[in-house]
């Protein structure tokens, strides 16, 4: 009995110690931290996207929007909304208040800390640019990707 209490013991003290080398998943964090390598990429993406600026368009709307209506627009207009680590609110997350380089190249936790190219989405297709920019949206108001229009 006690052989077991003590195999038990090693077994959780082993299972607790080896909880902080398990794989973290990858976490959205923000157009500032990528701002740190990719300077120049940043400071067009913030001159020129509207992206970088498109929580306004939400806080525009907000008073002639339903609650849930409101939520619609933060799948395109914050960065990973309803996604694990991606925006929740501006006083929770406002790093991700606005679509970010995340929104197009993906979470960047893993690829800022290791510099590792293969960690972040570099070759775009105009397709994941349709989550956002689809026939339906652009009818309504009248914008077109930026794939190859120089977000940055």
């Amino acid at each position: 009995m006690r052989a077991a209490a003590v195999l038990l013991g090693v077994v959780l003290i082993l299972g607790f110690s080896l909880a902080g080398f398990a794989a973290q998943p990858k976490s959205f964090i923000g157009s500032k931290a990528c701002s740190e390598c990719h300077q120049k990429e940043y400071a067009s993406f913030s001159k020129f996207s509207k992206k970088a600026h498109s929580f306004k368009s939400i806080q525009i709307m907000s008073a002639k929007l339903e609650p849930a209506e409101l939520r619609e627009c933060y799948a395109c207009h914050t960065t990973g909304y309803g996604q694990p680590g991606g925006f929740v609110s501006v006083e929770k997350t406002p790093e991700l208040a606005n679509a970010g380089c995340e929104v197009c190249h993906g979470p960047g936790s893993e690829h800022a800390q290791s510099g590792d190219k293969s960690l972040i989405q570099t070759k775009l297709t105009v397709e994941q640019c349709q989550t956002c920019h689809n026939e339906q949206r652009v009818k309504s108001f009248g914008f077109k990707p930026m794939l190859f229009g120089g977000a940055h």
